[in-house]
């Protein structure tokens, strides 16, 4: 077995950050950027009118609103390890993307604002990490400003998550009067806004401070103690194991804001997460380390450099070498395709790479071979990755060009635009009218936005409202009579019919009529 290619592998860290909105997601991604030197300068999201903006929002819409709603990657190294943060979207009706991507990384970052607790999205996202086994780390942030009790936060971990939580390092007040962190983990004082040479203060065996320090004669110093204490005598056990069980979160306070606790976070990490592990496939598991190479795509974005009108697939590589020119088998065709394109990323920055080993995730060109969740593979053995997730969507709108002279941008922009998968197509089983489905309205929002801007098409989008959509088991039995105003049939984008129904009553009554026809959703 080759030496250099497990050394390779073992140096990588993959993961995705996860939180509700406005939890500081994106300033975090920027600190860990500028700690690997990947960034000279950190623009907060909230800088609008300064013209700066967060390094992975790329996509104008994001940059105007100051949300993620595209899930970047951005790779650096730091302290002997390649890094590969997937920074994945905040509002919630991108849940669909941010599951495919929770499928491509090793472990999670979840990142919960000190002062609101565990939030909606965060709590779905947090299932979705539990459901795949993933290590996750937690990163309680806005210590800088007032917040809730830091034992609250830990009691509220285990309540509503039901994991158990270990507090790596705990907050010497906060707020107006937030001094800094007792470092546990490292056996230190870390002070918040002090000259660097009094940052780190070393603590004794009975982790206490030698020495004459301010910060020992404040109250705020004595509390942090006594809660400490506390923590080591009933807190939670922490071991490398239980954590890779996912059965406990070690937990960091800090400020993503103003860059504090961020540096101790990601060294503690490093040192705690898993390198890419193996990954399950319909014959058996691969090993992260075997020679073969193999991957699979989950996700596709169009128009990354609008110059050139590109579409990238991003790609996680689960086992052996990818070499820029190498020939692999696309396991759903059968085809072989020679990889002769490829990049690594910094949100929108882009540099070609030679070579990249299992854990990394690339971008290769897509001229419209790719599908979400194809595997590729580069030996003898031909297999697939387990399926990526499919959400049903809830709402609807029916799509037309408002120029009719535009009729091929149109057909080209939707065509592109539904196979990132963020929206998806269905056609009226008789007549072959637009319809877009999708879990949340901002989608149709991007989409009406990228239609625009990435294809020059101009939109009408009649809501058509929210719809409980059933694909169908034996079509064959399915007659034209049967769709109504109230149970619509239409065709998704593989050709497959689908009933749109107007409401739980109008499925349970087709259901009644024609029990024949076996119904069934997808996520």
């Amino acid at each position: 077995m080759d030496m250099t290619l497990i050394d390779e592998v073992q140096s990588r860290r993959t993961f995705a950050i996860i939180s509700h909105p406005d939890a500081g997601k994106t300033t975090l991604t920027e600190q860990l950027l500028l700690f690997g030197g990947a960034i000279r300068a950190a623009g907060t999201v909230k800088g609008k009118k300064t013209g700066k903006f967060a390094t992975s929002d790329w996509m104008e819409i994001e940059k105007q609103r100051g949300i993620s709603v595209t899930s970047s990657v951005m790779q650096f190294d730091y302290l002997g390890k390649r890094i590969n943060i997937l920074d994945t979207p905040g509002h919630q009706d991108f849940s669909e993307d941010t599951y495919r991507t929770l499928m491509a990384v090793d472990s999670a970052v979840m990142i919960i604002d000190a002062a609101k607790g565990i939030e909606a999205q965060t709590l779905k996202l947090f299932k979705v990490c539990k459901m795949r086994g993933i290590p996750i780390f937690t990163f309680v942030n806005k210590l800088d400003r007032q917040g809730r009790e830091p034992l609250e936060i830990m009691e509220e971990l285990e309540e509503v998550l039901g994991i158990e939580s270990y507090a790596m390092n705990w907050p010497i007040g906060m707020g107006k009067e937030f001094l800094g962190i007792y470092d546990r983990h490292h056996n230190r004082i870390e002070q918040f806004r002090v000259d660097e040479n009094q940052r780190f203060l070393p603590l004794n065996e009975e982790g206490e401070l030698d020495g004459d320090y301010d910060i020992k004669k404040t109250s705020l110093y004595d509390q942090a103690l006594e809660d400490v204490m506390l923590l080591n005598e009933a807190g939670n056990e922490f071991t490398t194991e239980r954590l890779k069980k996912g059965e406990v979160t070690p937990v960091f306070f800090g400020s993503a804001l103003t860059n504090f606790g961020v540096q101790t976070f990601l060294e503690t990490y490093l040192q705690f997460a898993p390198s890419p592990q193996p990954r399950q496939t319909d014959q058996g598991e691969v090993e992260a380390t075997e020679e073969e190479f193999s991957g699979f795509i989950f996700k596709i974005q169009a128009n990354m450099n609008p110059a050139h009108r590109d579409r990238i697939a991003f790609l996680r590589i689960c086992s052996g070498q990818f070499e820029r020119g190498m020939p692999v088998q696309l396991s759903r065709t059968g085809k072989t395709i020679k990889l002769s394109s490829s990049t690594s990323f910094l949100a929108d920055d882009r540099n070609t790479v030679d070579n990249a080993v299992s854990g990394d995730i690339i971008g290769i060109h897509d001229t419209g071979n790719y599908q979400i969740g194809d595997t590729l593979t580069g030996g003898k053995k031909n297999f697939a990755f387990e399926k990526l997730p499919q959400f049903t969507p809830e709402l609807f709108m029916r799509v037309t060009a408002k120029n009719v002279m535009k009729q091929k941008h149109f057909h080209k922009g939707i065509n592109q635009l539904v196979q990132e998968g963020a929206i998806q197509l269905y056609k009226t089983y008789r007549t072959d009218e637009i319809i877009l489905g999708a879990v949340g309205q901002l989608q149709f929002e991007v989409f009406e936005h990228r239609m625009k801007n990435e294809y020059n098409t101009d939109v009408m989008m009649e809501n058509i409202g929210s719809k409980i959509a059933r694909w169908i088991e034996n079509e064959e039995d399915v007659k034209d009579a049967m769709s109504s105003q109230r149970s619509m049939l239409v065709k998704d984008r593989y050709g497959k019919l689908v009933f749109l129904f107007e409401n739980d009553f109008a499925m349970r009554w087709f259901s009644d009529k024609h029990p024949e026809i076996k119904l069934y959703s997808l996520l």
